[in-house]
């Protein structure tokens, strides 16, 4: 059960900046409001921390369940975990950082980091997959 929270809430992330992605781009060639932009982004923000905060949770609860040594930091597991982690820590860094600075960033500026955040949550699939 708790592998299957951290799989759906990382689909809801790395899906839902997809999802965004698409749906900003449309409505903006649209002519939709920013406010209706800014409502939406806001509705996806509360739905995203919160899967973030269900992976943090089922990730923590997963490393203390495996064997002992299978995270041993000079082993290959422990050395991907260590790159996962790292990556998780940069996409809510700059999705946090985009959060806070997103009224007073300019459109192109708002894209770019929206966009590294998701290559960086692909990212992390790729990661995870190897683990």
């Amino acid at each position: 059960m708790v592998r299957w929270l951290h799989l759906v809430s990382a689909g809801i992330w790395t899906g839902g900046l997809i999802t965004l992605a698409v749906a900003v781009g449309a409505l903006r060639k649209s002519g939709a409001e920013r406010d209706h932009l800014r409502a939406m982004a806001q509705a996806f923000g509360k739905l995203s921390w919160s899967a973030m905060a269900v992976l943090v949770v089922t990730g923590v609860i997963q490393v203390i369940g495996l064997p002992d040594g299978s995270t041993n930091p000079r082993g290959a597991f422990g050395q991907l975990l260590f790159a996962k982690l790292l990556l998780v820590g940069l996409a809510a860094g700059l999705a946090l950082y985009h959060q806070m600075t997103a009224s007073t960033m300019s459109p192109k500026g708002r894209g770019m980091i929206q966009g590294a955040i998701l290559l960086i949550s692909l990212g992390i699939f790729g990661v995870a997959v190897k683990l």
